[in-house]
């Protein structure tokens, strides 16, 4: 069964946000195994400079590509990622799965982004939309498009 990882900068604090992503979790839990895991972001000063904004991107970078797994294939989101198509997506996963590593790595950085090194690391980037929107409603669109692409893929109606 395929493997996914979603790597994120920040913690689920609002509620509802919480019961998003439990309900996806156990609505993949059928197509895949789904890790999650969180990492503490760096704290953003009151006035930011482009030292401090490296130096952040730098620190939570670092984490990112420590949280990795070896092998695995890395997509991250960025806003100068691909745009794709929900079926497009579900043929990127299912392709990934087939022809190239049964664990994919799915990236979201911290509020002021990640890294060129990180970037430049992972096998693909996609972008949802080219407006911004906080990590952890970003979170929540990524797994509903999870499930939405599993469904897609076994040719499965979704109504929800």
């Amino acid at each position: 069964m395929l493997t996914i990882n979603l790597v994120c900068v920040g913690k689920m604090k609002e509620s509802y946000l919480c019961e998003a992503v439990a309900e996806y979790t156990k609505r993949l839990s059928k197509y895949c195994h789904l890790k999650i895991t969180e990492l503490s972001d760096e704290k953003l000063p009151a006035k930011i400079y482009d030292a401090t904004i490296s130096e952040i991107k730098a620190k939570e970078s670092k984490k990112i590509l420590d949280a990795i797994s070896p092998n695995s294939y890395v997509i991250c989101l960025d806003l100068k990622g691909k745009e794709m198509t929900s079926e497009e997506f579900s043929k990127k996963i299912e392709e990934i799965s087939l022809n190239f590593n049964s664990t994919i790595t799915f990236v979201i950085g911290g509020t002021l982004g990640m890294t060129d090194e990180l970037l430049t690391k992972a096998n693909e980037k996609i972008c949802f939309s080219k407006m911004t929107f906080p990590h952890q409603l970003i979170r929540v669109f990524l797994l509903e498009q999870l499930f939405r692409s599993f469904k897609i893929a076994h040719h499965e109606t979704y109504h929800w």
